[in-house]
């Protein structure tokens, strides 16, 4: 259930009605003891501004989710809603959107309240609701893709069965049957699997859990894992990764997406060529590079290969068992971590794809370091 309780901003209102004042010198917001500790006992962030939109004061919570630069309030849409507020002279409730990173690929979903305190004096209350917000998301999202790409191989397995079953006096039919029911069920369950793991992804947030991991060590899990398939086809998998690279992360996670690119490259290059892993530190961000020999992306695809079930060529995705989920579940990882990933492409010539990762800080990595030896 979103929303704050009957009574939350009236009685936070009530404690302060009478307390927060200014003196004819200073524009600042003057809060006894006991209200100070009123508010800093709630899990919510909070704010107060004066009529003018300057933030007198805010918690620690509101200054980690970098709502204020300076004294005016950092995000446009957070400064409409109240502005549009006080112009109303309500108490508003609606849910917000604010970047949680500098890529600004990723969001967090917070339900805003505004209530008028004294002297033209409001207290902001913002409570993060991403995680439900996600969970509906991904409830709606889960139907839909499940009801829209379960009817191919449910069809098909209905088919063969029933040819299979008309053929049952002639044995080479019914193994060729056989055969083909075998795949397709394979084929569903890749379906099924990939499924569940956007599902995770998507209802998950990373980095209230993650760890620091060296890049080196996810790079060459990943690459493990697609070695059989790239010596079925004499692909050579050329792994470079600059020394001392670490990330914060879910290390299954980020072992899948790096296995996910490598597997794309592979697939879509021809037998005894390369693919190419690098891993570099550039500008504060981690850049994980995959790139391969292959056949390339037209330009008027390359908007649309990280879309759920986008299939460049349907007919090459069937033969190597693609679900069309593999990249959407790269851009999800990260997303979820904070970054994103790129795509450069020549047609006939080879695409490289770069997964890009904020570096962590000294603090983030003495605060995980800590965790992993508690």
């Amino acid at each position: 259930m979103l929303g704050f309780g009957a009574g939350a901003a009236l009685l936070l209102g009530y404690l302060l009605v009478n307390r927060v004042r200014t003196s004819a010198n200073q524009q600042e917001a003057s809060i006894n003891t006991a209200e100070l500790a009123v508010l800093n006992a709630m899990l919510d962030a909070w704010v107060i501004l004066d009529e003018h939109q300057n933030v007198l004061t805010s918690s620690d919570e509101a200054q980690e989710l970098d709502l204020a630069t300076g004294n005016k309030l950092t995000h446009a849409n957070v400064t409409n809603f109240v502005a549009d507020a006080i112009k109303n002279t309500q108490s508003p409730e609606g849910i917000l959107e604010i970047p949680r990173s500098a890529l600004g690929t990723a969001s967090l979903a917070l339900l805003a309240n505004l209530s008028p305190i004294s002297n033209n004096r409001y207290l902001l209350i913002l409570r993060d609701v991403s995680d439900v917000t996600r969970v509906e998301l991904v409830r709606r999202d889960f139907v839909a893709n499940v009801s829209h790409e379960l009817k191919t191989p449910v069809g098909a397995l209905s088919l063969l069965s029933e040819a299979a079953a008309e053929a049952a006096d002639d044995p080479a039919a019914v193994r060729r049957f056989a055969l083909k029911m075998q795949a397709e069920a394979q084929r569903l369950t890749n379906l099924v699997n990939d499924l569940i793991d956007l599902s995770r992804l998507q209802s998950d947030d990373p980095l209230k859990k993650a760890t620091i991991a060296p890049v080196a060590r996810l790079v060459d899990a990943a690459v493990s894992d697609v070695k059989a398939v790239a010596d079925a086809k004499e692909i050579e998998l050329s792994v470079k990764i600059q020394t001392g690279l670490k990330v914060a992360c879910v290390e299954r996670q980020l072992i899948t997406a790096i296995r996910n690119l490598i597997v794309n490259a592979v697939n879509y290059s021809s037998n005894q060529t390369k693919v190419a892993i690098t891993a570099e530190e550039v500008d504060d961000l981690i850049e994980i590079r995959v790139t391969d020999q292959g056949i390339g992306i037209p330009e008027t695809d390359q908007l649309r290969v990280f879309e759920r079930f986008y299939r460049i060529d349907p007919a090459r995705s069937r033969a190597t068992g693609g679900t069309g989920l593999g990249l959407s579940i790269v851009k999800h990882i990260a997303t979820g971590h904070g970054g994103d990933v790129i795509l450069r492409s020549i047609e006939g010539k080879g695409s490289t794809f770069t997964l890009r990762l904020p570096t962590p800080s000294e603090e983030t990595l003495q605060n995980l370091s800590k965790e992993v030896v508690a």
